[in-house]
């Protein structure tokens, strides 16, 4: 079933993260204990998510989620047999196996589904990676991804940006990008799955101070690993302007400020020909207009009114 690892994104690749460097503040984090919130949403929702899917699953695999969890929960509904674990961390649960999103170790149509929690936003070739996911499901299996996107911390990175363009006179990434549900939706096509699907989870978390985030990012192993980030030292300046900025702009009345995460979900099966497809252009045999006028028609008269 396993074969050595593919090769690395090709050096036409732009390098955004950092990838060892995030090993190692995985690994920290989870030896001074994770903050799991984040995940514990991601898990919750998966078991609802697929709830509504009416089949069963001999083999899936777990691709990159941080931390264990994820066999856990997809055992617990009785329609999947075996999960396989990719872990970014060697031997993080019992019959896990060490790996890198990039470089996914497996051959061709090796499982009937796959699921990835809250990791695939720090890969370097996300295009890649959902191609290399999409290859080892097996014809009509299902992927299930969730990770970090569109608005996640857009308060931290304008606070950032403007204390450090008041302290220093420049700004350096701070926080990392993260793509929008629209532009994944069509790598999600580029990849090559069939009927694709994504929706977006958005939470607000509130802090008593912008501190207290900071932390919970260093307990989820998710600070700065950005290749261009700036290796000096934060100044202890730009650190208290970017706290007063933070609090004056995004707290509420109470004090407390506020902190946004977007969960952006994908959906994407691998295609079978027994899948439904969409009808060919001009293949209809009744015009917009037709539809409109009937449904109209059938409209009790109290709700045309």
């Amino acid at each position: 079933m396993y074969k050595p690892p593919m090769s690395r994104p090709s050096a036409s690749t732009p390098l955004v993260f950092d990838r060892p460097l995030l090993r190692r503040r995985l690994l920290r984090a989870q030896r001074l204990g994770f903050a799991g919130f984040l995940i514990e949403r991601a898990l919750d929702d998966l078991g609802d998510r697929l709830a509504p899917v009416l089949r069963e699953f001999a083999r899936a695999v777990d691709i990159g989620t941080p931390v264990p969890g994820v066999r856990r929960q997809l055992l617990t509904n009785g329609r999947v047999h075996e999960v396989v674990r990719l872990s970014p961390l060697a031997e993080d649960e019992p019959g896990s196996i060490e790996g890198d999103e990039e470089a996914l170790p497996f051959t061709d149509n090796s499982f009937d589904l796959a699921v990835s929690l809250l990791s695939l936003q720090a890969v370097n070739d996300l295009p890649g990676a959902l191609i290399q996911i999409r290859r080892i499901l097996k014809p009509d299996g299902l992927f299930v991804g969730c990770l970090l996107g569109g608005e996640t911390l857009s308060e931290l990175r304008q606070a950032f940006l403007e204390a450090e363009a008041q302290t220093v006179g420049g700004a350096s990434p701070r926080v990392a990008p993260f793509a929008d549900v629209k532009s994944l939706g069509s790598l999600m096509q580029r990849a090559g799955f069939a009927l694709p699907v994504t929706d977006v989870d958005q939470l607000t978390v509130r802090y008593p101070d912008v501190f207290a985030l900071l932390h919970d990012l260093r307990a989820m192993g998710a600070t700065n690993a950005l290749i261009a980030r700036n290796r000096a030292m934060l100044r202890r300046d730009t650190l208290l302007r970017m706290a007063e900025i933070y609090r004056q702009r995004f707290s509420d009345a109470d004090g407390k400020v506020c902190a946004t995460f977007e969960l952006h979900w994908l959906f994407g099966w691998a295609p079978h020909p027994d899948q439904p497809k969409p009808l060919r252009p001009g293949s209809a045999r009744v015009s917009l207009g037709e539809a409109i006028e009937a449904a109209k028609r059938d409209k009790p008269k109290s709700l045309r009114d």
